[in-house]
């Protein structure tokens, strides 16, 4: 146990010191994104749009972005991270180890997550500066931020295990999450939708993140709560099954 210990506590740190060392590649570039998002969404557009749900645009979309901003770079860090290893042929070092494939999985989750994490608490530091946001329960926003940042960083492990050349790992950020994200309700109220679309849109998942994420700050919601926690449950046992499924049978990293 001591041993996984450590071996976790090395991946880990390998990765977090990564993030750290290149931040203004890592940490900087996002937050300028989210910060014209809000100049944009927020000052401009928003000035034209009405409250929703009582509250102004600027606040509503908050929420959105800053988990938008978790979702994006929880991903992108992982399957960066991970293919890099395998380019440079470094993962088989760890494969041929004693390290278990769940500690592996472990170690490169907690750096997609730790900078997920990070860009999120910055860019909601940077609405501070135009919105003030309520906080109806704190706890319900950690949770909704760390669970998806998870699920982000796993899926990013996904890709990054299949991917087999750099213009691999942006497919899928590009034409899945992307769109998702979009249609997620960042920028808007499902509930404003079209019956119809209001029924396509609760296919998405996104849609249930930033919800929940979003009922922590307003304690209201176009969708359940728990339905957002158990669907992002249901979702990191999944993807964390298939990312040990991947290792174990050695697929996409053994040649």
């Amino acid at each position: 146990m001591k041993a996984n210990l450590i071996s976790y506590i090395s991946i880990a740190r390998k990765e977090t010191t990564r993030i750290f060392r290149i931040w203004v590649q890592t940490l900087v570039p996002p937050v300028i994104t989210m910060t014209l998002y809000f100049v944009i969404f927020g000052n401009f557009i928003g000035s034209q749009i009405r409250d929703i749900n009582g509250f102004s645009y600027m606040a509503y979309i908050a929420p959105g972005l800053i988990m938008m901003a978790i979702i994006t770079n929880s991903y992108t860090n992982t399957v960066s991270s991970f293919f890099s290893a395998k380019f440079q042929k470094n993962i088989e070092e760890l494969l041929v180890s004693p390290t278990p494939e769940w500690v592996i999985i472990l170690g490169y989750i907690s750096g997609g997550m730790i900078r997920g994490l990070c860009v999120g608490t910055l860019v909601g530091v940077v609405s501070l500066v135009f919105v003030r946001l309520p906080l109806h329960n704190p706890l319900l926003i950690i949770l909704f931020g760390v669970m998806t940042s998870a699920v982000f960083a796993l899926a990013g492990m996904i890709n990054g295990v299949f991917a087999k050349k750099f213009d691999d790992i942006s497919i899928v950020p590009t034409f899945v999450i992307t769109p998702l994200t979009y249609l997620g309700g960042v920028f808007y109220s499902i509930a404003m939708l079209p019956e119809f679309w209001f029924g396509v849109s609760r296919a998405n998942p996104i849609v249930y993140m930033i919800e929940g994420f979003r009922f922590g700050f307003f304690g209201r919601s176009d969708i359940g709560v728990w339905t957002g926690l158990i669907i992002l449950l249901a979702f990191i046992v999944m993807l964390f099954s298939v990312n040990l499924y991947l290792l174990k049978r050695g697929i996409g990293t053994r040649t």
